[in-house]
């Protein structure tokens, strides 16, 4: 018998699995960017970003680019983890690998 999925309640939704995707493969991205890849309003972004980031998950930090205040995401150590494992979880569930 397979045991249960262990999943990461914070990483498991949908849009938040995404961002934590993205941000895996790189050092920092924009807020912007991250929105457009995920095809969603700047509100849903935002809620998504603030559930990732009261997990420890996400570090958000600004600057100024072009004359704009910009926001940048970055997953943390802790968030690399987390998504690790998740994707682990769902890895193991599929029957892959």
């Amino acid at each position: 018998m397979i045991p249960p999925p262990v999943f990461d309640p914070v990483i498991h939704a949908p849009g938040r699995l995404q961002i934590c995707a993205i941000l895996s493969s790189v050092d920092d991205a924009e807020f912007a960017m991250v929105r457009d890849a995920i095809a969603v309003s700047d509100s849903v972004m935002s809620k998504h970003v603030k559930q990732l980031e009261e997990a420890g998950y996400v570090a958000v930090s600004k600057a100024t680019a072009g004359g704009r205040q910009r926001t940048w995401l970055s997953l943390t150590a802790a968030g690399r983890t987390a998504f690790k494992t998740h994707v682990a979880e769902l890895t193991r569930l599929a029957g892959v690998g």
